[in-house]
């Protein structure tokens, strides 16, 4: 009975977020098309934050399951531009949900956001033992991640200034020529700027030690060899 009880509350929620005009709901509004007493919606949810937050990760589910689906190709920059791409359709999709989930009103972030980013830097991790990332992939994953929601944000809040889907790709290429490098690296020389190939190796000498776990050393020493390859890595040539 609870689970029933919980699943119809969070059905109902995830109805009517949708169908505010604004995104947002009141924890009465719920109870009355749930038919169930406030006691009930605090009992499995906390409060009108818990709530929300449920309502998020219940709407993110679908997105993060094609996602998990997806598999991983040999081409990890093509899944990031398709990550990019798919992030942008979703948010499109479901303007209050997202907006919701990016609310300065969420103080603590939904399950659904935290995996989201695990996968994008996973896609990176991959990309860097490629040798095509020019910085480490936690930073790469804070810049893509800031801009793809920052962007998202503007489609879904602004669509009258907005009203482009082309600034997307525009702002994706011009994030990932900065943050990429250009094509598989063959000969250092013939593909990657001069001033780029040490963080470039930096990066992807990084990520190949996670990859096979310290390759023989200790944790400690795997943990200082990785902050000194992400220093070299994330540093900004001299101008």
């Amino acid at each position: 009975m609870s689970t029933s009880t919980r699943t119809r509350i969070l059905e109902v929620a995830a109805t009517l977020v949708r169908e505010s005009p604004d995104g947002d709901i009141s924890t009465r509004a719920v109870c009355e098309a749930a038919k169930v007493g406030a006691p009930a919606l605090y009992r499995h949810f906390g409060d009108k934050e818990g709530l929300l937050s449920a309502v998020v990760d219940h709407g993110f589910e679908k997105y993060l399951a094609t996602k998990r689906e997806r598999g991983e190709t040999t081409d990890a920059v093509e899944d990031l531009r398709r990550g990019w791409d798919s992030h942008i359709a979703f948010a499109l999709d479901n303007r209050n949900l997202y907006r919701l989930m990016n609310s300065p009103a969420m103080r603590t972030p939904p399950t659904a956001a935290l995996e989201s980013h695990r996968i994008l830097t996973g896609d990176l991790e991959r990309a860097a033992a490629q040798g095509r990332i020019r910085v480490a992939p936690e930073l790469a994953a804070q810049m893509i991640m800031s801009a793809n929601v920052g962007v998202a944000l503007m489609l879904v809040s602004r669509p009258a200034t907005f009203d482009d889907i082309g600034v997307s790709h525009r702002v994706r290429d011009a994030l990932y020529a900065t943050v990429l490098t250009p094509e598989p690296p063959r000969e250092p020389s013939a593909s990657v700027p001069a001033d780029a190939e040490v963080p470039t190796a930096a990066a992807r000498l990084s990520a190949l030690l996670r990859k096979e776990r310290g390759a023989g050393l200790s944790t400690a020493e795997a943990a200082l060899m990785k902050e000194w390859l992400d220093r070299v890595a994330n540093a900004r040539p001299e101008t």
